[in-house]
């Protein structure tokens, strides 16, 4: 049987993707919002984690080259990423965090039910109308660390709480910043955000 983790951040959405999936007979499905995510991670011990990437509570999957989420497993789930063809600089983060399959959220019901199976045999699996999308994506000139920390910026973190999270000195936080607003080409720490939220990496 294979297991399965659902996360979004709309619970209509993530018991609908569950249904469909438990439809299938052959999947053991659980459901979660974004603040149980690691713990339920940690618990469930899933063989594929579904996330939608225009969730923001994504982020925190996809985070740090995926390192945060994968640490709360002793044995890491492989991501799975529901995505639109408009948001390339999203897939291109997701690629970055190693996630293994890429599903057209427009597509059939079935291409989500094939993925799952295939990326649960630990293959990869790309939608083709994702193709094109994943060569339109521009570079991410951020390495993961400062991804990390303007994504938690973004979310409205303190210096000190992303200090605290990501296990890092204040004056090394203020440097990610620092360094993620000139590599932007931004005028400040807010411009930078607007910038990467439009190109999709944070």
């Amino acid at each position: 049987m294979t297991k399965v983790l659902v996360l979004h951040s709309v619970s209509l959405v993530r018991s609908a993707l569950a249904a469909l999936l438990r439809s299938e007979g052959s999947f053991e499905v659980t459901s979660a919002g974004w603040r149980a995510a690691a713990r339920q991670a940690e618990s469930l011990r899933p063989d594929v984690t579904v996330v939608d990437l225009d969730c923001p509570g994504t982020t925190a999957v996809l985070a740090d080259g995926g390192r945060a989420y994968h640490q709360a497993l002793a044995s890491p789930s492989t991501v799975l990423v529901l995505a639109s063809t408009d948001a390339p600089g999203q897939l291109h983060r997701a690629f970055r965090a190693e996630a293994r399959g890429y599903v057209d959220k427009d597509g059939s019901p079935g291409r989500l039910v094939r993925a799952v199976r295939k990326v649960a045999a630990g293959e990869r699996f790309i939608d083709a109308s994702l193709a094109s999308a994943f060569m339109e994506a521009d570079p991410v000139p951020l390495s993961p660390r400062e991804l990390s920390v303007l994504t938690r910026a973004a979310e409205g973190d303190s210096i000190a709480e992303i200090a605290r999270t990501l296990h890092l000195a204040s004056g090394t936080v203020r440097n990610y910043m620092a360094a993620a607003t000139r590599k932007t080409g931004a005028r400040n720490l807010i411009d930078a955000i607007r910038i990467s939220r439009r190109a999709g990496w944070v």
